[in-house]
């Protein structure tokens, strides 16, 4: 397959796979505390990527081993812990959308730390992103008034986490195999979550007999397996075979998924919502347009 096909096709199945992880994380939610199930997705990740991919750690040079632990800890360690703090305050369609603004931060990170410079029209459209990002929090806090939106400035942090980790495998780890990425991001963010498990009370007698502990657990696997092993090589090499700019733009298509299924799950999407939302990525596309054509 030439790879202009395939930079669509991985972009296309991340969007599903991903769209379908802010679910996971509500209804893994639901047994589980979000530090319980940061803990329990980094060492589930972190175990099955080393079974599938150990061989891949041989390939990897000791002066990548310093850029292998900041983008595991700024990509995979930190966003899962700020997702699910947001996910207890926030429907998980609102968290869906609020996480397309990866690219503009990808840009912004872009400009300040490799000098990467944008147009005119970029700007415009980080401006409209904001703003349509504003919106949502704003038109989300009136339709429901019972959730604290404050917590969605926990999926801004993770977002530019995402865009600081982008620009990182680009341009530290582009020499580095997919699995050789995930594989060492987890290597070295796995004994902090061993430690971390005990000391967040995953395996309190209280949790592991609660009523929801096997079907929170369930999702929790799934959301380790496909949205976190196999999306974290297929978007490592996207980036690899693509520009930053192009692999975050994943995030056109996210938000469709989140909140359908938000929906399902019985959600409030208001057209206020949709709206802001469409504002939002009508700001990605302006940020994405000049760099699309080149990637």
């Amino acid at each position: 397959m030439k790879i202009r096909n395939r930079k669509w096709l991985y972009l296309i199945v991340l969007s599903l796979i991903w769209g379908t992880s802010y679910i996971l994380i509500k209804k893994g939610l639901v047994g589980f505390t979000p530090l319980q199930l940061g803990a329990l997705r980094i060492i589930i990740s972190g175990c099955l990527l080393l079974i599938i991919g150990y061989g891949s750690l041989k390939t990897i040079r000791k002066k990548d081993w310093k850029w292998l632990a900041l983008s595991g800890f700024i990509g995979s360690f930190f966003p899962m812990f700020l997702f699910a703090f947001a996910e207890t305050e926030i429907d998980s369609s609102v968290t869906a959308v609020l996480n397309s603004l990866v690219p503009l931060f990808t840009l912004f990170v872009g400009l300040f730390a490799f000098g990467i410079s944008f147009s005119r029209n970029q700007f415009i459209g980080v401006l409209i992103g904001l703003l349509g990002a504003s919106l949502l929090v704003l038109f989300g806090s009136s339709i429901n008034p019972d959730q604290n939106y404050w917590y969605a400035g926990f999926v801004l942090i993770a977002t530019i986490c995402y865009a600081c980790n982008a620009n990182i495998i680009k341009s530290k780890l582009h020499e580095v195999s997919p699995m050789g990425i995930a594989v060492g991001n987890f290597v070295c963010i796995l004994i902090p979550g061993f430690v971390l498990l005990p000391f967040s009370g995953a395996l309190d007698n209280e949790v592991l007999d609660g009523s929801f502990f096997w079907s929170s657990l369930g999702y929790i696997v799934i959301l380790c397996v496909i949205s976190t092993c196999i999306a974290k090589v297929i978007f490592n090499r996207l980036i690899q075979i693509s520009s930053p700019i192009f692999s975050v733009s994943v995030t056109y298509l996210i938000p469709i998924v989140g909140i359908f299924w938000g929906i399902v799950d019985g959600e409030t999407f208001s057209i206020k919502q949709l709206g802001a939302s469409l504002l939002i990525l009508v700001g990605v596309y302006l940020v994405n347009k000049k760099r699309m054509k080149t990637a």
